[in-house]
């Protein structure tokens, strides 16, 4: 069983804001309708598997202009604003670049991910449960960090309409780990936010979602593990979209026997 039941039992102490997250009794994020939930992607890592792809054009776009930087750093970003990004890695190296050069990294980045895209896949069951979803009525959207020129280039590969909602890092004021990015996708859906389930692989994703007062579902498909997905407030953990699939009534998904 690869399903993650939340609970005080094992965790250090200091652990209690976050652990209130993850009881689906008396939390205030439960949904509040009563409906079934909304559900709230995340893109890279969540749906697709891209992650090594995102982090190999960072390096690129880093050693481009002179920053070289250890992979296994980079990855801990992944999944950030590129802005919150490029600073938090500028300041634990102790250096800084000037401003044409800081403008110039996320176009960098962006162009060297689309270089490696014909690796992108998309991961075991994602098609599949986005296409549960809409047989079933569930609302859905995809809400990323990243830029909707590479983003929206996902739709084909995951087999869905160009009309889903998709929230790209172009369309909010600030990323993860801020919470713009799902309250606006709960807004294009038309749901109130408490009722919608944030489907994620990284810190960033289950700290924007308990930002924005959502569920958070952490997938360890993006490489971060279980209990650092769980200090972040991620109600259960799957091991990737095909796990949560055939978990689907554990998070409030009903569905005909």
């Amino acid at each position: 069983m690869t399903t993650m039941r939340c609970g005080p039992a094992g965790l250090p102490p200091g652990r209690a804001a976050i652990l209130e997250s993850c009881a689906p009794m008396n939390d205030s994020r439960t949904p509040v309708s009563g409906n079934q939930p909304a559900f709230l992607f995340d893109l890279d890592g969540t749906l697709l598997d891209s992650v090594y792809q995102h982090v190999v054009a960072w390096r690129e776009a880093l050693d481009e202009v002179g920053i070289p930087l250890s992979v296994w750093k980079i990855h801990r970003r992944i999944g950030m604003s590129g802005g919150l990004f490029v600073t938090a890695l500028l300041r634990e190296l102790g250096t800084t670049v000037d401003e044409e050069t800081l403008a110039r990294l996320p176009d960098l980045h962006g162009d060297a991910y689309l270089r490696h895209f014909d690796s992108v896949r998309p991961l075991p069951g994602a098609a599949e449960l986005l296409r549960t979803l809409t047989d079933e009525g569930v609302p859905w959207a995809i809400a990323t960090s990243g830029h909707s020129r590479y983003a929206r280039k996902a739709l084909d590969l995951l087999g869905v309409e160009e009309d889903v909602p998709m929230i790209t890092r172009d369309q909010v004021r600030y990323a993860k780990p801020d919470p713009d990015l799902f309250l606006t996708a709960a807004e294009r859906l038309g749901v109130d936010v408490r009722d919608s389930i944030v489907v994620g692989d990284s810190v960033w994703d289950l700290l924007a979602a308990q930002r924005a007062r959502a569920l958070g579902i952490g997938l360890l498909s993006g490489g971060y593990g279980r209990e650092e997905l769980i200090y972040a407030g991620a109600f259960r953990v799957y091991e990737d979209p095909a796990d949560l699939l055939a978990h689907l009534d554990e998070v409030g998904v009903r569905r005909p026997l």
